[in-house]
């Protein structure tokens, strides 16, 4: 039974590529945090790591499932899937991939210190069947595996155990030789690697597929100034950007041999509010957490002006939500995406009724290099909860500082500006990674950064991860959402429009996971 998905749209830019041998460089504000694959869930990483390592299912350029390192897969049982691997590829050190890396990889991406162990949160066991041939065990019938490994990247068991990297570390906390070195299946290789400046990538000429490009060597620049990044695009130092700023995009649109390339993003742009403690971290409120009212988290909500924020923060590049998921993700029900009407007055009283009449003072952490606009998305927010007597103060930096300390493992955070595209590009991905009760064991609510805990969503994500009948299916995750939206378990703000840049003689495809492959990108 072979099994693929078409549920999301893609924008494709596509041309026959002409010339051989070309050189690619393209720039964005914030790096990729690590060459480990485990070290961090983020598109930033994940899609820079993909040119080197492989999964068993790859997304096309429309986001459908295709074959990777697994030929073909099928149900053995309903608990049972047996992937067929491909023959005949090599490891970029020359040595053969077999189903001993599988298995090794699955046992790595578990470990305590990855960040990735919800990509095969169903997986118990897995089991070498021959060198080709490996079965996957699920604690029960799971409908979207095949799309949940398309985040499972495969390392060689011999190059990890080699280098003393069998287990992944946390960044900031320990140093391996896989934070700065990698050696994948995938059609590119690491060639340098010089953090938050550059890191460049050649062509792996014993890659097993077809390339459908023309790029030999890539380089990865990192200018963390707007106004220098798209300088450089448009004096010709760079081929491509990959965050636009969005007051330069008429700009960039009235220049001659540049061009914008736009289309509907699935990240979910929201606030997370630290729900867990009994004290909060960064407040001027001692011995309690405000934030465990929900009067307090709807007051909150009710005096953001998302609609401003989008139409004035954005320049119109964002779709208004007030669900955790948007337009093109699996679940998405248009009829629960309402939000609530700003209301100060409102929002005024809640607090009061909650014991904080004269508002309090919080921070708001914020990375300024990762989301559009994230920076100033977080100054709108402290201005608008100012109208309610709540005094928050941004602390934004760099999202490698900014992850280090509000993600996995230690959620150091009272108020947080966060997004997220769902890997599966179904909604169970959010419930499970960001809105279930955290539990260290199985890697659940591992993105729950502000620690929202309710047993029934638990329950309901348990449920919409085994139910097979569609329908039924949907109503559990419609279920979940009005739980969450009534709790308030996060503030939804919106999701962004993907906004790249290139030069005309550029040809590449911008998927809606805003994710950028090489694989794809031709020079003319």
């Amino acid at each position: 039974m072979r099994i693929g998905s078409g549920w999301v749209a893609a924008a494709v830019l596509l041309a026959a590529h002409s010339a051989a041998g070309a050189e690619f460089k393209w720039a964005n504000d914030g790096d990729a945090r690590a060459m480990d694959p485990y070290t961090f869930n983020e598109t930033v990483q994940n899609s820079l790591l993909s040119n080197i390592y492989e999964h068993l299912i790859e997304h096309n350029r429309k986001l459908e499932l295709d074959p990777g390192l697994a030929t073909s897969w099928e149900t053995v049982n309903p608990t049972t899937w047996r992937f067929h691997l491909r023959p005949n590829v090599k490891w970029q050190d020359g040595s053969a991939f077999t189903a001993d890396d599988v298995v090794f990889s699955f046992q790595r991406i578990r470990g305590k210190n990855s960040a990735k162990r919800s990509q095969v949160a169903t997986i118990k066991e897995i089991r070498k069947v021959d060198d080709q041939t490996v079965d996957l065990l699920t604690d029960g019938e799971d409908p979207i595996l095949p799309t949940e490994l398309t985040g499972f990247d495969i390392m060689s068991k011999k190059w990890c155990e080699a280098h003393d990297v069998v287990e992944n570390v946390v960044l900031g906390k320990g140093e391996n030789y896989a934070l700065t070195h990698a050696m994948g299946t995938g059609p590119y290789r690491l060639v340098s690697r010089e953090p938050d400046r550059k890191t460049v990538l050649e062509r792996n000429p014993d890659w097993w597929g077809k390339p459908e490009n023309n790029v030999e060597r890539a380089e990865f620049d990192i200018i963390a100034n707007a106004a220098t990044r798209v300088a450089a695009l448009l004096s010709g130092e760079m081929d491509m950007i990959y965050s636009v700023p969005p007051q330069d995009a008429d700009r960039i649109k009235a220049t001659a041999g540049v061009r914008l390339i736009e289309g509907p993003e699935l990240r979910t742009v929201y606030l997370a509010m630290d729900q867990n403690r009994d004290e909060l971290l960064f407040s001027n409120i001692k011995g309690k957490n405000p934030l465990k009212d929900v009067r307090i988290r709807r007051a909150f909500a009710l005096a953001i002006d998302e609609e401003t924020i989008a139409k004035k923060v954005m320049r119109g590049q964002a779709h208004p939500t007030w669900l955790m998921y948007g337009p093109g993700v699996n679940g998405y029900d248009p009829a629960l995406d309402k939000r609530p009407a700003l209301d100060i007055a409102k929002a005024r009283a809640l607090l009061a009724e909650a014991g904080y009449p004269d508002g309090f003072q919080i921070q708001l952490d914020c990375p300024n290099d990762r989301y559009v606009q994230d920076e100033q998305i977080c100054t709108a927010v402290s201005a608008m909860l100012a109208k309610i007597g709540v005094k928050v103060d941004v602390y934004a930096r760099t999202k490698v500082k900014y992850f280090a300390d509000v993600s996995y493992p230690n959620y150091k955070l009272s108020f947080s500006l966060n997004g997220w595209t769902p890997a599966t590009y179904d909604a169970h991905n959010v419930y499970f990674t960001l809105l279930s009760t955290r539990d260290p064991a199985t890697g659940r609510g591992q993105g729950n950064f502000g620690g929202y805990a309710n047993p029934k969503v638990d329950e309901l994500t348990e449920h919409m991860a085994h139910e097979l009948n569609k329908d039924k299916r949907q109503q559990e995750i419609d279920e979940a959402a009005k739980i969450v939206q009534d709790d308030v378990a996060t503030i939804p703000l919106h999701q962004q429009v993907i906004v790249w840049a290139a030069r005309d003689k550029v040809e590449l495809t911008q998927p809606a996971d805003n994710a950028f492959y090489l694989r794809w990108v031709s020079i003319k």
